[in-house]
């Protein structure tokens, strides 16, 4: 079971091939897809959402595209995952069964357990920038060089 959303797996992969870009000038949104394995069309979708986010601009022409508007070491997980999912503040509950009207509202014995599950993946979110996963994708890459491996091509070698 994933515990994110494909939607903010897609949106975080996004921000780190832009991170792997950062201050070359924009990154085509076909290069993006194809390079992360994300749908054209969904992935339009999601950096449209992003711009909103202060994370990400956009440049038009020719030779315009996508960029980081931040440094990776200045954006956590944490940063995206908040933004694409904006957190109903009507929710009682981080994995509350129904987002309105619940039956159990106030009256849950499990929303104490499903939101210090909830804090405690946000405290590891919060705490992994991306920077750290570009530093994490170097050191994976040079482990597999050293090995004689060939690295997935989604890690770009």
């Amino acid at each position: 079971m994933p515990i994110t959303p494909k939607k903010n797996q897609y949106a975080l992969r996004a921000i780190f091939e832009l991170a792997k870009h950062q201050g070359q000038g924009p990154k085509k949104i076909s290069e993006i897809a194809e390079i992360q394995a994300i749908p054209l069309r969904f992935l339009e979708v999601i950096l449209g959402q992003l711009k909103g986010s202060g994370l990400v601009e956009s440049k038009r022409g020719f030779y315009g595209g996508y960029f980081l508007t931040r440094s990776p070491d200045k954006i956590s997980v944490g940063d995206v995952l908040r933004f694409m999912d904006k957190p109903d503040s009507s929710t009682p509950c981080a994995a509350c069964v129904s987002s309105t009207n619940c039956p159990f509202c106030g009256n849950c014995a499990f929303a104490p357990m499903w939101n210090q599950v909830n804090d405690a993946i946000f405290e590891i979110y919060d705490g992994t920038t991306i920077q750290d996963l570009l530093n994490k994708e170097k050191r994976i890459k040079r482990k597999m060089l050293k090995s004689n491996q060939r690295p997935p091509a989604e890690l770009g070698v």
